[in-house]
């Protein structure tokens, strides 16, 4: 499954730069990532560090970061979450809807003490993204249609839908389809 969402995370980024070819999609390492899984682990951090965080709300805090320019994948956030919560950096407790939400524990905040020049760093690099995209291919709607497959994507990971549920997301979606055609 991991190789599904290395495919996916790379052509979000590709997207969001405006390369619909197909280069090479190399898997592991940091080649095909802006962040290194250090970096990651110190970005969730100081996301979590600012206010207590959902992995989706975190997705979309990091897309909000590169203006759309990147958008990590579910597969790349929520390991790397699972590991924040094994070191002792973040709690986790669950909310309404078995949602997980991540605080940051005394742990994680003297981790990202201690690695506040590196946290520095690769925020500037998450933020630089937004800065280098080309803006002539729409980001806001290529950004749109990643945050619509990640949704339905989520959604159907939380288990089977009921035929009211399946009718009105196809309704949803059948109605963006119609606003779009016209617009």
């Amino acid at each position: 499954m991991k190789h599904i969402h290395d495919y996916i995370e790379s052509h979000q980024r590709r997207f969001a730069r405006g390369e619909h070819g197909h280069r090479g999609h190399g898997r592991g390492g940091r080649g095909n990532r802006p962040l290194g899984t250090g970096d990651l682990r110190l970005v969730l951090l100081r996301l979590i560090a600012e206010q207590p965080r959902h992995g989706y709300e975190i997705i979309r805090a990091i897309e909000e970061k590169t203006g759309g320019a990147y958008s990590p994948s579910p597969g790349v956030i929520y390991p790397t979450l699972t590991m924040l919560a094994e070191l002792g950096h973040v709690v986790v407790s669950e909310t309404e809807g078995g949602r997980k939400l991540h605080s940051i524990t005394a742990e994680g905040e003297a981790a990202l003490a201690a690695g506040k020049t590196a946290v520095e760093e690769a925020f500037r690099r998450v933020e630089s993204l937004g800065e280098a995209r080309d803006d002539s291919d729409a980001p806001p709607i290529i950004r749109a249609m990643e945050n619509l497959k990640l949704a339905l994507r989520l959604r159907l990971e939380r288990g089977k839908l009921t035929p009211s549920e399946i009718a009105a997301i196809a309704a949803a979606l059948d109605a963006a389809a119609v606003a779009i055609e016209q617009s």
